[in-house]
């Protein structure tokens, strides 16, 4: 894992690009009005035929969501899935070779929004539900982009291998020798989940855990849905990291996964999307993202995504534990945007990875 593109060159390759926009994005905005859904946006969409989004969010329900899409508007979504630190280096490789091929982005890491807004390639638009029902903390100032998603990074455990009465109930639980050898977690270098959670608990418990946690023979994997997986084929017994809408749909499912919200809180991660200002096809970007914010997408990310919406008009899906009863870390999409750098270098220097 240790070939891989930093955000901070990235961000390099498209400063040249961005340069010529760039005064414009350090002068505060006000977003602009709210736009719904009209007749005349979607037939403009209609004769662009496509829409181009670059998501983190799991393939299943891309799919779907484009599903939903196409069979409400007759146009096609041509879902790119891939990590989040995967979509961010795309897209930034592609505006460094003036390659413009993305409508709407999503990224589990909030802080690539940051990013590209301030890159100044990102078309300001509101949605209405966005406008009428998100709360500020979930939508940007200026109109740029919201949050389209959430999920949890809470720790979990397979029920044949361990008994409820010895499951871990913390993150320092994670600590104890009898759990070494038989945790499995997910790396900040390619998932934007769990960088954004390994941001808030390196601020919330310190980086003492992850020093000892290193020392406990943790299988690493990549991407943030894949400790959910090894833990329903039995491969480790508890993770540490990754994403609970796995582990809930896992579970529905009927595989012996459990989550745990764990007593120091639980690492909360917001994905939003944003809409390019150079998007090729800018009325279907502008319909998509549109869509999405509805209480129909927003239902679809919790039901079949097992996802969290930040829609106060959607139903927590039945035998789910109530976001509102859950200790949360909260979300920093600034501060984890300044951190990343040495977070990864941290983490693959202490887990050599």
């Amino acid at each position: 894992m240790n070939n891989r593109t930093s955000r901070r060159d990235v961000l390099k390759a498209s400063a040249v690009l961005a340069a010529g926009s760039m005064f414009a994005t350090c002068v505060r905005a006000e977003a602009p009005p709210a736009e719904a859904i009209t007749p005349q946006l979607i037939e403009a969409a209609k004769k662009e035929g496509k829409v181009v989004w670059y998501t983190s969010i799991d393939l299943s329900v891309s799919e779907k969501i484009g599903a939903a899409f196409k069979a409400k508007f007759g146009i096609d979504v041509r879902a790119e899935r891939t990590g989040a630190e995967r979509v961010f280096q795309r897209i930034g490789q592609e505006y460094a070779s003036n390659v413009h091929a993305v409508d709407v982005a999503n990224s589990s890491d909030a802080a690539h929004l940051l990013a590209w807004k301030k890159q100044g390639i990102l078309e300001a638009y509101v949605p209405e539900d966005v406008a009428k029902y998100y709360r500020p903390e979930h939508r940007d100032a200026d109109g740029t982009y919201a949050g389209f998603r959430a999920t949890l990074s809470p720790i979990a455990y397979n029920t044949k291998l361990v008994k409820v009465e010895g499951a871990p109930k913390s993150f320092k639980d994670l600590l104890d020798p009898k759990w070494k050898g038989k945790i499995v977690k997910a790396h900040p270098g390619y998932s934007g989940t769990i960088l954004t959670a390994t941001f808030e608990m390196v601020r919330d418990i310190g980086w003492d855990y992850y020093e000892a946690l290193a020392k406990q023979n943790v299988m690493q994997v990549q991407s943030a849905t894949d400790p959910p997986k090894k833990l329903s084929l039995g491969e480790r017994s508890v993770m540490a990291d990754g994403t609970e809408y796995n582990i809930f749909l896992l579970k529905e499912s009927g595989q012996p996964v459990e989550p745990v919200y764990p007593t120091e809180g639980t690492p909360f991660v917001v994905g939003p999307n944003g809409i390019f200002k150079a998007a090729p096809n800018p009325n279907a970007a502008k319909l998509f993202q549109n869509y999405c914010f509805t209480p129909e997408a927003q239902q679809i990310i919790i039901d079949a995504g097992g996802l969290r919406s930040l829609h106060p008009q959607v139903k927590e899906h039945p035998g789910r534990k109530p976001l509102a009863e859950i200790k949360l870390m909260k979300e920093d999409p600034e501060g984890a945007e300044k951190a990343s750098e040495e977070i990864k270098a941290r983490y693959q220097k202490l887990f050599r990875v």
